[in-house]
């Protein structure tokens, strides 16, 4: 079970580029194959990982791998998703000046950026028919989670009020526990 769940995030540290957001679709494809999560438990320890502290990825990790293996397989899952980035990045950082002169290197980074927005896109539109509609199949009715849509409402509002009148966006870190209070308000 340890080494599954070290080898099944070191690939996904290896292969994922785009941070926490561009992992998050693969994060769930493995999840979902290997049967650790299921698909609600997935987006709930989605909004616990932005909810909390550090990088989404390693948080998504750790709290899987607790999940299975309790500390070993938080440890060993999160190891896995933090050693290809921790390697990429001192081989990057050694060879830095010289890589940036080549066409080819600046070519692997513009082709590499369209796939991380797509990846983002295609989790986020995934996420939100599930959350909202409750669809997860395209064969599925969709079923509306209105108190989900309504906290959705809520939130576009707020931030689009809070902009207005600001002329900045709200905190982050306020609009997190904002929901998360209409969250416990709407569903006692």
């Amino acid at each position: 079970m340890f080494l599954k769940l070290f080898l099944t995030f070191l690939e996904i540290g290896a292969v994922s580029f785009g941070g926490g957001y561009g992992m998050i679709s693969l994060i769930r494809e493995k999840v979902l194959l290997n049967g650790w999560l299921s698909e609600a438990e997935f987006l709930s320890f989605i909004a616990v990982s932005e909810s909390t502290p550090g990088p989404l990825a390693v948080n998504m990790a750790t709290f899987i791998g607790a999940s299975q293996g309790g500390v070993p397989g938080a440890l060993c899952a999160t190891l896995g998703v933090v050693l290809p980035s921790f390697f990429i990045i001192l081989l990057i950082a050694a060879l830095i000046h010289d890589l940036l002169k080549y066409a080819g290197v600046e070519a692997f980074l513009s082709g590499v950026r369209p796939c991380v927005v797509a990846l983002i896109l295609s989790t986020a539109l995934t996420m939100g028919l599930s959350t909202l509609l409750g669809i997860s199949t395209a064969a599925e009715t969709p079923s509306p989670a209105w108190r989900g849509i309504g906290i959705l409402a809520i939130l576009a509002g707020v931030q689009l009020i809070w902009q207005k009148a600001r002329g900045k966006a709200p905190s982050p870190i306020g609009m997190i526990l904002f929901s998360a209070v209409l969250g416990a308000v709407l569903y006692q």
